[in-house]
């Protein structure tokens, strides 16, 4: 994968955590945003959808926010794939 000179990098997933296809953005400061987060766990109006497709799909579903085992990992394959190349 060629790193060079980019701005972001994404994949879209599916995530068993809410039940949702997410997409998870990694920026050239290692900053990282899912999409899933955005639209499931930042609470209020958020924390509300959840429980109620958690109601629809018949078992609990909960965001763990950008500390999600599917971000960490990633960011980390993004990290290897760039380990000693210039960005």
């Amino acid at each position: 994968m060629n790193m060079v000179g980019w701005q972001a990098t994404e994949t879209t997933i599916y995530c068993d955590d809410v039940d949702d296809e997410v997409t998870i953005l990694v920026y050239t400061d290692w900053s990282v945003k899912c999409t899933g987060y955005e639209k499931y766990g930042k609470g209020g109006d958020k924390t509300s959808l959840l429980k109620k497709r958690s109601k629809q799909v018949k078992r609990q579903l909960k965001c763990v926010g950008l500390e999600c085992e599917r971000v960490v990992q990633y960011k980390g394959k993004l990290l290897f794939q760039g380990a000693g190349k210039d960005f």
